[in-house]
This record gives C-alpha cells, sequence and structure tokens, in this order.
C-alpha cells in the first residue's frame, strides 16, 4: 500500500484526498493544514493522522509520497524538504513563484534521486489528452492554426484569499493559464516568437492573451478570473488541422471533417468529489487521471515522464517571459 501524505487541505488538497479514496493500491496517510478543521474533514475518512503543518508531517510522518497542495508561494520550500524525505513527489501547479525556485527544485531532484510530477491536469484531461493524440498521429494533417481559451469567475475560495494576490499566486497568467501554455508547449514545443497583452487596470496579471508564432502554424492563448460570480468556467479549444477542425466547447469534443460532425467517446471514469466546496470543478476525471498515474508510477518505482519538473520549469518560465519577468 502506497502511503500518502497530503500537505494543504484548501480546494485542491479536497480534491486530491477524494481521488486518492478511488485509487486502488493508495492510502491517505497523513494531512497537515494549519486549519486544523480542514485537515479533520479530510482525515477522517481515510483514518489518516493529523499533523499541525508540512513541516511537522515531513518531519514525523510515516509515508511513501508527499502531495503539496499549498498556496504557491509556500510549494518550493515544502518540497525541497520533502524530497529530502521521500522518492515521490506531488507538487500542485504552478510549481513554484519564480525562475530562481524552479531552479532550486530541479537541482535538489538531481541531488537527492526523488521524481517528482506537477499538476499540470490538463495533459491528463481526456479532451485534451485525444486532441494530443490527433496532432502526434497526423490522422488530420497538420495543425494550421490553433485558439486555447481559459475564462473564470475571480477566485475567492483561496486561504486567506492568496490567489487574488499576485504576489503570492502570480495572478491568474502563472495559475490559470500556465495551465494551456503547459499543454501548448507539449504540443508544439516552444514557439519562434510570441507576443503577449495583459490588462492595464485592476488586479495584476488578471488577464493575458497571447500569440505565439511557429514555422508553419499561428496559436492563441487566452486566460482571465476577471470576471463576476455569476460568469461560468470555461475552457475551450479550436484547432484547425489541414482535414478537419478539432473543437471544444461546453464540455464535449467534435470533430468536423469533409464527412460531417463527429463526436469522439471518452474513456472517462466518472467520480463525484465528497466534501467538495469551492472551485469550478465538479468531475473528478482529470484530477483522478494524474493521480492514479503518479501512485503507479510510485508503487512501481518507475520514472515520472509525464507532466515533470522539467516540463513546469520550462512552462513557468515561458509565462514569466510572457509577463515580463
Amino acid at each position: 500500500m502506497l502511503k500518502i501524505g497530503l500537505i494543504g487541505c484548501g480546494y485542491m488538497g479536497t480534491m486530491h484526498a477524494n481521488c486518492y479514496r478511488h485509487i486502488a493500491g493508495a492510502k491517505l496517510a497523513a494531512v497537515a493544514d494549519i486549519q486544523r478543521n480542514r485537515a479533520e474533514t479530510l482525515a477522517a475518512p481515510a483514518g489518516a493522522e493529523i499533523y499541525v503543518d508540512g513541516a511537522e508531517l515531513l518531519s514525523r510522518a510515516d509515508v511513501d509520497a508527499a502531495d503539496i497542495c499549498l498556496p504557491t508561494y509556500l510549494h518550493a520550500k515544502y518540497a525541497l524538504s520533502a524530497m529530502e524525505k521521500v522518492k515521490y513527489v506531488f507538487i500542485e501547479k504552478p510549481v513554484a513563484l519564480t525562475a530562481e525556485e524552479c531552479d532550486l527544485l530541479l537541482e535538489k531532484s538531481r541531488e537527492t534521486g526523488c521524481r517528482v510530477q506537477v499538476g499540470q491536469v490538463i495533459r491528463f484531461w481526456d479532451e485534451y489528452a485525444a486532441l494530443k493524440k490527433m496532432a502526434d498521429s497526423g490522422i488530420y494533417g497538420k495543425t494550421v492554426n490553433a485558439n486555447f481559451r481559459r475564462i473564470s469567475p475571480r477566485p475567492g475560495w483561496g486561504w486567506e484569499n492568496w490567489l487574488c494576490d499576485a504576489s503570492r499566486s502570480g495572478g491568474a497568467a502563472q495559475d490559470l493559464h500556465v495551465h494551456d501554455v503547459d499543454f501548448i508547449l507539449s504540443l508544439y514545443g516552444k514557439p519562434k516568437k510570441f507576443y503577449s497583452v495583459k490588462n492595464k487596470t485592476g488586479e495584476k496579471n488578471s488577464y493575458i492573451n497571447t500569440i505565439m508564432e511557429y514555422e508553419d502554424k499561428a496559436v492563441s492563448a487566452e486566460g482571465t478570473w476577471d470576471l463576476p460570480a455569476c460568469h461560468p468556467f470555461e475552457a475551450s479549444f479550436r484547432v484547425v488541422f489541414e482535414k478537419a477542425v478539432a473543437e471544444y466547447a461546453g464540455g464535449k469534443l467534435a470533430v468536423y471533417d469533409e464527412n460531417g460532425v463527429s463526436y469522439p467517446e471518452m474513456p472517462k471514469k466518472e467520480v463525484s468529489g465528497e466534501n467538495f466546496e469551492g472551485g469550478n470543478i465538479s468531475d473528478l476525471g482529470g484530477y483522478y487521471n494524474e493521480l492514479a498515474y503518479f501512485c503507479e508510477r510510485a508503487a512501481k518505482q518507475e520514472e515520472i515522464d509525464r507532466a515533470t519538473l522539467k516540463d513546469a520549469a520550462e512552462s513557468l518560465k515561458f509565462v514569466l517571459s510572457e509577463i515580463g519577468f
């Protein structure tokens, strides 16, 4: 049985705890949060030990792997400590707040041999995974152009409203838009050049739109969480291939070609989140997929080769270059 130590029991920690309940061979063995009531809520169904904070968990808990679901500005501090304790670490996205922190994490991973996965969950989301297969296989020819969009109401559910403080979260550019940047880089690599525009008023980095130029295609990505609470969350894409168009909108993937429109079936594992609160996702599908992969690799003592620390560092550094850091 793979014993997991979960550090951070907020929105994403709750999501992860719910996933572990459905993953065979994995057990949530320890949880830590400075808000004890949150830790108790997640610990009870699993019979997990409760620790006052991440430092206590890492020093005292009997765990095989650590899962860090803390606010972004705390990722590097606890991930560096976790890599000294265990051989498998999962870090929520974005991997860190700064490029310097990324470099420290990469060096620590090399030094300790710790294998790290980062929560760039879009790589594991069924519709996006299907798009990658289309692009990689060339079944519809080359990509001609593509657009990715991720828009959300203001994320007011974070502890002490940390998400809306760009000095602690990086704003929508680093926390939200990084999803699409990471996926685009996994599809096409780094662009030849790019141009980004950001909001000039209001919360820093709460809106970004980037056009990326490749030798044979143009790709754009828009991200914002500057919308009112009544506006629905939306993640979508439209990819124009030489022989078809793949479009994901309203939670459904459609492919348009000379034969008409088709709707590829998604092999989803439908699971509902108990104790789910806040946020904008009610289906654990992509989160389940990434954590099931992480647990499988850790249980077998195998390398992490999807959503790696190196991948995440490159994606964050690209976003930082978009916003001028």
